[in-house]
This record gives structure tokens, sequence and C-alpha cells, in this order.
């Protein structure tokens, strides 16, 4: 092992099959990486699991790391599987029935039934209690808050034992004074409460959208918080002791949905931040590595065990948003724009009442995961792995050999399936990969032509362990340019997490007609975002010269019900600045939806919500050429063996060959069909399709002849 001290960073991320890890020695400047199965029953397991794993390859001890990003699912799995302890609600009086009355949505038209059954409310009618007081719309105080009743109100909680608490008066957004007394209170007469007030959590208007966005973080601070700090209390085993400041001496940051991290010990207070952690890596990632090989335009498809995440990137970053939900709860916090779909490799094949074939949402997952693995499967049934290792699309193990997969177990699942629809094993197996791709496209159109933009003129991006399964078929579904498959593309999230800045979001609602703005109200508003900023970067350990901040700011058209967000200028905000933003508005609303109102003075610009984010700048790996192979480009040194696989079941397996991708070099070109393999993933190449080996050794899969035409024009 080594005695000398270097300089390593590693990345971590949890999936449901497997937990990918990823170190970056700075002072080389060498990436390893390595993947080990996930422990669902205690994921801080399976994340030591991979510490240990991936210093074992290096040689290295724990006093030679400098800092570990986590990428979690705690959060979104508790919300994905509704897995909430009893939470009580507490606004101001008046205004009990919030949650009940929602937006009043009623989803799919009912589908295929003449009633409508309201689902369960996040807090029960019963666990609501209000308290007098209140605030106008500007902050001002309109009637005194009743202390005397809040005492009350905390005393029936603590009495009734419910300790999960979120607090959202009217208007707090303009003025927390209210809500900050109401947890001064709790914590006197409740201070077991783990308490969330939504001046904190969400300073934007909106009363359903914030009381909603806060109940979710009071959700899932308890077990966010026992979670890190779990894992806190082990990594310090690495170094054993703790900085004079009480903070862990080695640095532990966890991803946020917003596209940055943040240290263990801040999370906690705002755990609602990390509900799309895992996701928004992978594409950070993604984005990274697309940018480096030369593409702007990019939809990254994100395959896992259990689901498959897609989003887009422009000009080198994911688009983000603030109208995302998980599960079925809407959350208004700043996340990259990502749409999940069930369609996993783990995900499960079945036949619906109608008698037609389905594919997930439910999924095998790590354990007992698909037939393949040889411990039964979920109740027998078969998966997407499942089909694709009997028709030969993947190898009969994983990890290099490190798992095993059984080809009969498989077969015997499918047949049954099969034996019910009426078809041949090697047809229901075609099919079920045909509904997933279809599940993937669709998830892709709409991330990306409902947004507005055209597929066609994107590359994909796949990565993650089944990511690439459908590249060549979703390249035919929706006409896209090509593919691109980064190396080691089933560690590609963790990846994303040592690309990550650190990352503070600030909203404030501040609606005003543009052309009655005060320009030094906005302004003193902006500064007050942007000291909040610098203040949390400040306990994040950043030099106040290294600080970088954002300015954006969400926009409408008087009377619409959406906002556009656009950028706005650091610096002074004067006549010039703000008019720059209002052009940006109706750039960005065309682009969006088609048309604009710019020169009709019936139709007034709208500022609604001012947003600063403080950004703690990180040292970024770069990413290695591979470089050329003295025998020029001659991809055969890599093929290995050939093996039948079946593409299409009208004309059954072929013997196609299969490359060992580690062994590929810049400019090589394997023409399709064909496999490419490598320890963590594997590609199909379908007939008809061309793969091109860039300098990065990603792989650019275009249809027959493209990559030819892109080799020539690369060099």
């Amino acid at each position: 092992m080594s005695t000398s001290h270097r300089r390593i960073r590693i990345g971590i991320d949890t999936g449901g099959t497997f937990t990918d890890v990823v170190a970056f020695d700075e002072d080389a400047g060498t990436v390893t990486t390595t993947k080990t199965p996930s422990t669902p029953s205690n994921p801080a397991d399976g994340f030591i699991n991979g510490v240990d794993k991936v210093l074992e390859l290096l040689g290295a001890t724990g006093a030679d790391v400098t800092a570990v990003s986590h990428g979690t699912t705690v959060a979104t799995n508790q919300l994905l599987e509704g897995k909430l302890d009893r939470i009580g609600f507490i606004t101001t009086e008046g205004y009990e029935f919030v949650l009940e009355i929602a937006r009043q949505a009623v989803p799919d038209g009912y589908g295929n039934s003449y009633f409508w059954v309201k689902p369960e409310r996040i807090v029960p009618a019963d666990l609501v209690r209000t308290v007098g007081g209140r605030l106008d719309f500007e902050g001002n105080e309109l009637r005194p808050f009743d202390e005397e009743g809040a005492r009350a109100v905390a005393r029936w909680f603590r009495e009734q034992g419910v300790g999960t608490l979120g607090v959202n008066f009217l208007h707090a957004y303009a003025n927390p004074a209210h809500e900050e007394r109401m947890r001064e209170i709790l914590a006197e007469e409740h201070p077991d409460a783990v308490v969330s007030i939504s001046s904190e959590v969400l300073r934007e208007y909106r009363e359903y959208e914030r009381s909603m966005t806060t109940l979710v973080d009071a959700a899932v601070k308890p077990r966010v918080g026992a979670y890190v700090t779990s894992i806190t209390e082990r990594l310090r085993a690495y170094t054993g002791t703790d900085s004079a400041d009480g903070r862990a001496a080695l640095p532990f940051y966890i991803m946020k949905s917003n596209g940055g991290v943040l240290s263990a010990e801040e999370v906690v207070h705002q755990p609602i931040t990390t509900v799309l952690s895992g996701p928004a890596a992978g594409a950070l990632g993604a984005a990274l590595i697309s940018g480096t090989a030369g593409f702007d335009k990019v939809l990254t498809c994100d395959g896992g065990g259990t689901s498959t995440d897609v989003s887009v990137v422009l000009d080198g970053e994911p688009t983000l948003t603030t109208e995302g939900s998980v599960g079925a709860y809407p959350s208004k916090i700043p996340m990259i724009d990502v749409v999940t779909v069930g369609a996993g490799g783990g995900s499960i094949a079945w036949i619906a009442a109608d008698g037609s074939l389905k594919v997930g949402p439910h999924s095998a997952g790590a354990d007992p995961g698909p037939l393949c693995y040889g411990k039964g499967g979920a109740d027998g049934a078969p998966t997407i792995t499942d089909a694709h290792l009997l028709l030969g699309r993947i190898p009969a193990h994983l990890l290099g050999g490190e798992i095993p997969l059984d080809t009969d177990a498989a077969r015997a699942g499918l047949e049954e399936i099969a034996g019910r629809l009426g078809l041949e094993v090697e047809h229901a197996a075609a099919g079920i990969l045909e509904i997933s791709a279809w599940n993937q496209a669709n998830a892709l159109r709409q991330i990306s032509v409902k947004r507005g933009l055209d597929v066609r003129d994107f590359m994909l991006a796949t990565f993650g362990g089944s990511g690439s399964l459908l590249a060549c078929r979703l390249v035919d579904i929706l006409d896209l340019a090509g593919v691109i498959v980064p190396l080691n593309p089933g560690n590609v999230s963790a990846f994303g997490l040592l690309t990550v800045d650190v990352k503070n979001d600030y909203v404030q609602t501040m609606v005003s007609r543009h052309d009655q703005v005060d320009l030094s109200q906005l302004g003193a508003a902006y500064d007050a975002l942007t000291e909040r900023a610098a203040t949390a970067l400040d306990i994040e350990g950043f030099p106040r010269e290294q600080h970088q901040f954002q300015r954006t700011a969400d926009l409408r058209y008087v009377g619409q019900a959406f906002e556009v967000r656009v950028p706005v200028p650091v610096g002074e905000l004067d006549q010039a600045a703000a008019d720059s933003v209002a052009e940006a508005f109706h750039d960005a609303h065309r682009a969006l939806y088609g048309y604009d109102f710019r020169g009709d003075d019936r139709q007034h610009v709208e500022w609604v919500n001012l947003r600063v984010t403080g950004v703690g700048p990180i040292t970024r790996p770069t990413l290695p050429r591979i470089g050329t192979a003295e025998d020029g480009s001659d991809a055969t040194r890599a093929r290995t063996s050939v093996r039948p696989v079946c593409f299409d079941p009208a004309v059954g397996y072929v013997d196609t060959p299969v490359y060992w991708r580690p062994d590929l070099r810049e400019g090589d070109v394997v023409t399709g069909p064909a496999i490419v393999e490598e320890f963590g993933s594997t590609v199909p190449v379908h007939p008809g399709f061309d793969v091109r080996v860039d300098a990065w050794g990603n792989l650019v899969i275009t249809r027959g002849g493209s990559a030819a035409d892109q080799q020539e024009q690369s060099a």
C-alpha cells in the first residue's frame, strides 16, 4: 500500500442494482472506475464497500482521500414508495383546506372510469392546524401573530405524537417573521419535532406548491438525516478525527437536484434539494463528455436497473426547471429537467387484463433481480435483462464475469409468457425490448418535442448499465442524428459527481410590471439574495474571491399563469440591463411557445420571481485522449469472439463478432451487426449501423456510412 499522501476525490452513485464508483487522482490526472452491488436494506453498506474497493484498486488509503461526493436516492425512493411517517401541517387561520383544494386537477380525463377518487393528501385533514395572524402580499402585518394559539397547536401535535411538521403561513415569502416565531415556539413546546418552514424551503408565491414543497422537505428530513449521519460517521474511520470547527475532516458532499453539491452538514437542513440527486449527476457527466467530443445539442439516456432517466443538454448545460415532481408530490425547487420512465434492466414483463404485453414500471431490482440472476426473480416473471440475454445481446455474465447469468432460467420465464401470448420465445423477447424502446422514446419526446425542440437535431448520449442496449432502435424510432456512448458508461453518474461545483439557490417573489418596476428595489432584492448565497459559500469554506453568482428571473406576460426563466446580468441593474432581460424573455417565449408580444402595448411584461445561485467552483477532471493504434484503423485487434445474436426474430440468430472495447483505438470503425463489450456495459450494434471511436474513446454510432463520413470530417 502507498505510504505517501495522494490527493484522491471519489464520486459514488447508488443505483437500484449497482453502486458506481469513480476516483480522480488530482496529482496524476487519472480516473479509476469500478462497481459494487447495491445493498437496498442499508445503502450505506454498498457505499462503504465502494470506497473500500476503489481504494484497493488504487493501492491507496483513506488518508489519501481529499473529498467524497455522493448521489443518493434515499429521498427519491421514500417519496416514490410513499413510505412517509405521520406529518403535521400548520398554516394560516382560514386556509386549512389548501391541501384538499390543491389545483383541482383531474388526471387523464378520469382514465377508464366514470369516477375519480381523489388521492390521499400528504397530510390528512385531521392533522392540519391553523394559527391566527395575517400578512399581506408585501409582507406587511395586517393581524398580529397569535402566540397563545401557536403554543396550543404545538402542544397538540406533541400530545398526538406527531414529530414531523411543516409550517406555511400566507405570504411568508415576503416576510418570514411569523414562521420564524412559530418555529421558536415549537422548539419550546415540542423540542423533539422535526420542523420545516416555507420561508427557508421555498421563498416563492403560490401557496399550494409552497405548502407541498415544505411538507416534502419535512417528510424526508428524518430519513435523509439519519442516512447522511450514518455515512459521515463511517467515513470518519478513514481519517479518525474531525476538524477544529467540528466539521468532518474528510469533506463529504451530497449531489443536489440543481446540478450542484452541498456538504453533508448542510444538506440535512434542506434535504428536499436531493430528490433528483442521482439523475442530476448523470446529466452533468454526460454534458461534460459530450461537450468535449464536440456535441452541444444532446439528449441523455441514463438506463439503470429500475428506471431510465432522460434529460436535455443545450450548449453544454442540462436544462433546469422548477416545475418538477417526485411521484405524486410536486416540488418547486430548482432541478435538472429530468423525465423518468420505468424501463430499466430489471423492469418486469407482464400481461394485462386485456391480454396485451406490458413492461414495467415494476422492477425486480437488485434482489432478487432478473431471473437470470439465479434467485428466482420476482414471482418467476421475466425482465428486460432476461430478454437481452436470451437474444444474445448481452454476455452470460455481468461486471467482467463477477456475476454469472443463468440463460436457462431466463428462457424458462420467457417461454411461459410467450406461451400465454401464443408467440415463439424469440418473438416474445423481442416484443419486450420493443415496448421498452418505445417507453424510452416517449420519455425522450416528452423532454424534447414537448419543449419545442426538434429531436432530429440531437445526438443521444447513452450511459448507465442498461442505457446503451437499445441505442440503435432509439435512433430509428426518433430519427436521431446518432448516439454517443462514453467510456465506462455505467459510471457516468459517479463521474458527474466529480465535475460539479458547490451550489445554493435562493429565490424571492417580487411581482411588478416591467414598465413600473422600481430598479432600486429590484437591485436591493438581488443584493440580499446574493448576500445569502455568499454566506452559504462562506460556511462551505470558499474564500470570497472564489465566489461566483448567477442571476435569473421568472417573467411572464400580465395575465399568464406561467413564467419563463431568463438570465439577468450580474452588476448594477440600470434601465438598459432591465430592458435586456425583457428582450431575453420575448426571445425565450417565442422559442418555447412559437410566439411573443414584443412591441404590443396591450401585452405588458411582468417580473415575478428573482433568483440567485451561489457557486463555489471545484477542479474538474479532464478527459484524456486514448491515442491511435500503431496498426492504423483496424478494429479487428479488439475482436474476441463470435456468438449468435438475434436482432430481428424474423431473421433469427446471426453469427455476430464481439469486440472488447478497451482494445479499440481512436479512428477505429466497427460495422454492424456487432457487439461491443466492456467491464460494466454492452452495446449491441444493429445491422445498418456503424461505430466510430473518437479521440476520447467514445463510441459514436450512426446509420451506415455516416461513421466514415464523420471520421473524414474529424480528420
